[in-house]
């Protein structure tokens, strides 16, 4: 059986933790990449030896070196990057955020709780996307 492949790029080291929580509580297979910031990710998917080809791309917006809007950005210029499902996992609500990342072809917008103890009334919890979003996206993939 072929895993999942799923990239996250994210800084905040207490987030990382809850989104691998998470994703164990499901019945899926996948390997997690986990990169600090967009440039350590654009670094993955290009790597000439080794490439990282996920098969959905989770991204923070506020991070260091390169952010995710330049990221975005960056990997939209690269044709075969073009239609990698990228969904923003961010702290921003803000209208500006929201609207140049649906420009790049986002596939979603998910507003990260402020507090991860209570983060399942949310209806943009990182639980809920990943219970049903992510879930259905690697399921339609058939593995």
């Amino acid at each position: 059986m072929k895993k999942n492949t799923i990239l996250l790029v994210e800084d905040d080291e207490l987030d990382v933790i809850s989104f691998e929580r998470t994703l164990k509580r499901l019945n899926i297979h996948y390997d997690l990449f986990i990169a600090q910031n967009g440039k350590e990710a654009l670094s993955m998917l290009k790597d000439k030896e080794n490439p990282v080809l996920p098969d959905v791309v989770l991204l923070d917006l506020n991070m260091p070196k390169m952010n995710g809007i330049e990221f975005l950005r960056a990997l939209r210029r690269e044709k075969k990057f073009h239609d990698l499902k990228v969904f923003i996992v961010t702290t921003s609500s803000e209208t500006a955020d929201r609207a140049t990342t649906e420009e790049l072809g986002i596939s979603g917008y998910i507003i990260k709780p402020l507090s991860y103890t209570d983060n399942t009334r949310r209806a943009d919890s990182m639980d809920s996307f990943v219970q049903f979003h992510l879930t259905k996206i690697l399921n339609e993939k058939g593995y």
